[in-house]
């Protein structure tokens, strides 16, 4: 299987804090791409907890990274050269599992994988219209989420905030009216609006420790081209 390197140009809308009245930093790295995995960091990746036939390394665990924050992309290619990705979050189940580590840890935020579906080829769709319910997805498999307005099928509650930076029901996309920046990436925030753990849509360019979780597309790819490596 060939994984083509993607141009992520527009998806890195690059990302910050919670703090979104900052001024907006210039990106000095246009036309980012995706990593492509590193074979011997995939041999060798953390493996801090399992579920469901996933491993998973929250960053702030492991020595190497643990004082370390990234924008929304570098992110997923910390986890990328893992043969890992940011989490998905498809699941209640998998959903408390995370709530959890951020809660008896104290972590302020994190991001997750899901992101909004507004860069080239995501116009003129009509089922994605509009863009705040309907446009977003889960950008490690590229799954769909449910509307943002609904409780997912199979949960209990709408992970969404109920409110936020503009005291209204995320996503908001509360940056663009202060400096034009898109609210694109979706972090979980830990009672930043004394909302409890809940998601929140951000811009991606504000920097945030991660939860990585295996790639079944990049370890398959790996373990294609490295005959007797084992993951």
């Amino acid at each position: 299987m060939k994984l083509a390197l993607i141009v992520l140009a527009a998806c890195a809308a690059a990302v910050a804090t919670p703090a979104i009245n900052q001024i907006r930093p210039v990106s000095n790295r246009p036309g980012r791409f995706l990593s492509l995995p590193n074979p011997q960091k995939c041999a060798n990746r953390p493996k801090q907890f399992f579920f469901r036939g996933h491993n998973y390394f929250f960053t702030g665990h492991v020595p190497e990274l643990a004082n370390r924050k990234f924008d929304w992309l570098d992110g997923r290619n910390i986890c990328r050269e893992y043969c890992m990705d940011l989490v998905s979050l498809e699941t209640q189940e998998e959903n408390n599992m995370i709530f959890r580590l951020i809660q008896q840890n104290d972590v302020p935020y994190i991001w997750t994988s899901g992101r909004l579906c507004d860069f080239k080829g995501c116009e003129n769709r009509a089922d994605l219209e509009p863009k705040n319910i309907y446009g977003w997805f889960w950008s490690a498999n590229r799954e769909k989420m449910a509307p943002t307005n609904q409780v997912p099928n199979g949960w209990g509650y709408n992970p969404w905030s109920s409110t936020g930076h503009k005291k209204q029901r995320q996503p908001d996309n509360a940056e663009f009216d202060i400096n034009g920046t898109s609210e694109s990436c979706l972090s979980i925030l830990n009672n930043v609006y004394n909302d409890g753990i809940a998601w929140h849509d951000v811009a991606c360019y504000h920097e945030k420790p991660v939860v990585c979780e295996d790639s079944e597309e990049l370890l398959n790819y790996v373990a294609a081209t490295n005959r007797g490596l084992r993951l």
